[in-house]
C-alpha cells in the first residue's frame, strides 16, 4: 500500500468525516450500485452503443 494511502488513513482515523459526508458517500455507492443493477438487468440501449467509425479515410 502506498504510503499516501497510508497517510490518508490516518488522518481519518484521527479526524473522522461528519455524519453528512459519510451519508453522502454511502449516497454515492448506493446510485453506483442502483445504476449498475438497472445496467445488469435490462442491458446497456443500442441507441447509447458506440459505433465504429472508419479511420478518417474520406470517400471519393
Amino acid at each position: 500500500m502506498p504510503v499516501h494511502w497510508l497517510l490518508r488513513l490516518t488522518h481519518w482515523a484521527r479526524h473522522p468525516p461528519s455524519p453528512r459526508r459519510i451519508g453522502l458517500i454511502l449516497a454515492v455507492i448506493a446510485a453506483c450500485l442502483l445504476l449498475g443493477g438497472i445496467e445488469w438487468l435490462w442491458g446497456w440501449p443500442e441507441a447509447l452503443g458506440v459505433e465504429r467509425v472508419g479511420r478518417g479515410v474520406i470517400p471519393r
